[in-house]
């Protein structure tokens, strides 16, 4: 079977690729197959992506949209860790929904290769951890805490990809995401033992106040001033 012929060729190529890694079950996929399902000849597939690599690429990044529009599909709740929260039911959901698509994009690591689409990935979770910060609400850096929920996220979805259907306990992703939120909330610094207590206040506010300079692009102070005084803020933020 191959795609409606009234479609561009290279709509019928992204589609076909999608299906074919969709279900493939972790099998190579052929440049052969790809080409008979959408219908089109094997120059038509280099011409608009290069090579089966560069539409495998173009896949991922049509996926990554998807995934991104599903991060952003919602109104902020005004709570940024809430929202959080909300941000990892939906990159859970994505990868149960397509997970497939899901190991191509998060499940495909190298050693010492760190792929694009992590990157992204984690800045829009950081971008919603920095309003968090600014409001006094995280006790790491927005950076860090984004790294390490994002390390969570995606091995608690792997993992339960791999779980049979009838055995999923959503339960995991519930008890780890509130786990990796608490401890980079505030809630955990007000757990401290007394005589942290004023040190886990100072770290709170140097992260909240560089969040909140990064945030606004002040021009109160000149660059290389404002260079200076990140570089104080973070080590003051840094601090254990």
């Amino acid at each position: 079977m191959s795609f409606d012929d009234q479609l561009p060729p290279k709509t019928r190529l992204l589609r076909a690729a999608a299906e074919l890694l969709a279900n493939s079950d972790g099998s190579p996929v052929s440049t052969r197959q790809i080409t008979k399902l959408a219908g089109v000849t094997a120059p038509t597939l280099y011409h608009h992506f290069g090579d089966k690599e560069g539409l495998f690429d173009a896949v991922v990044a049509a996926g990554f949209e998807e995934y991104v529009a599903g991060e952003r599909d919602f109104a902020p709740s005004g709570v940024p860790l809430e929202d959080v929260r909300r941000m990892w039911d939906n990159h859970v959901q994505f990868g149960l929904t397509q997970p497939h698509l899901y190991l191509v994009m998060f499940g495909n690591i190298r050693p010492e290769s760190r792929p694009a689409i992590v990157a992204d990935a984690e800045s829009l979770l950081e971008e919603m951890l920095s309003k968090a910060a600014i409001a006094g609400q995280i006790n790491v850096p927005p950076r860090e805490a984004a790294r390490s929920i994002l390390a969570a996220n995606v091995g608690v979805t792997l993992m339960l990809i791999a779980e049979p259907l009838e055995d999923r306990n959503l339960e995991l992703s519930t008890m780890t995401r509130d786990s990796m939120i608490f401890a980079v909330s505030t809630e955990t610094a007000r757990g401290a033992a007394a005589d942290d207590s004023g040190k886990s206040s100072v770290v709170v506010a140097a992260i909240a106040l560089n969040a909140a300079l990064q945030a606004s692009h002040s021009d109160q102070l000149s660059s290389s001033e404002l260079k200076l005084f990140l570089e104080w803020l973070h080590r003051i933020s840094s601090s254990s």
